[in-house]
This record gives structure tokens, sequence and C-alpha cells, in this order.
């Protein structure tokens, strides 16, 4: 059998180990300091979220020949936003009565009933409902 080999102190191995690799910031060159030295960067836009493409396309379905204008598009967005906001802080008030963690489609369609107005609240309960439907065979 061949005899058994020394340990080293751990603190040994560590140096070697810590002294072999170097960090990130020592492998990278230096940057440049100059502000002119822009080349081939471009700055990226932030990313809004609207609903526009979804209006256009509901405007397609109901009138294929109407357009519609940047600042008729930029209203309907405000508008769909707070409705957004009206019934998704109805549904949280709901949740929390029922002393439930969970917003579910129960609230959805209890805030709808709540905040719309009549008629508007039976449509939006029966396409909400159909929609629901729809996803969960799916």
């Amino acid at each position: 059998m061949a005899p058994k080999a020394e340990k080293k102190p751990v603190a040994e191995k560590a140096e070697k180990t810590t002294a072999a690799k170097k960090t990130k910031a020592e492998k990278r060159p230096p940057a440049s300091k100059e502000g002119g030295d822009k080349k081939g960067k471009k700055k990226s836009k932030k990313s809004v979220e609207t609903y526009k493409i979804y209006i256009f396309k509901v405007l397609k379905q109901v009138h294929p020949d109407i357009g519609i204008s940047s600042k008729a598009m930029s209203i309907m967005n405000s508008f769909i936003n707070d409705i957004f906001e009206k019934l998704a802080g109805e549904s949280a008030k709901l949740a929390r009565y029922n002393k439930k963690p969970t917003i579910t489609s129960r609230e959805i369609q209890t805030s709808v009933r709540l905040v719309l107005p009549g008629e508007l609240a039976k449509h939006a309960v029966s396409e909400g409902t159909k929609a629901v439907t729809k996803f969960t065979s799916a």
C-alpha cells in the first residue's frame, strides 16, 4: 500500500486558489474615459405598456373601415387604465372584506357589477364569463 499523503493546512490551500483566480475587474481591460467614443452603442428606449394594439384590434373587428387618431387612442388608453384601477381596487376591497388573500373571478365579477352601470355591467359580466369559459376549456 502507498503511504498516505500529508494533509496541508486549509489556509495554505485557500491562498493558492485565490491567487490563481483573477476577479472580473482584473480580467477586463480598463474602460476609456473619453466621452466622444460611443460608437456602436444605442440608447435603449424604456418600454411603456399600453392597450393601443388591443384597442386597434377591437376597432377593426367592429368597424374595419374606420381609423383612430393618436389623441383618441391616448384617451382610450387612459380610459382603460382608469377602469382597470377602479375594478382592481374594488376587487381588492372585496377580497379584504371576505378575509381572502386571492382575487378570483368571483371578486372581479362582483366588482364589475358594482363599478359599471346597468346594461354595461350585464354585457361585461357575460363577456367575462365567456372569456373565462374559453380559457378554462382550452
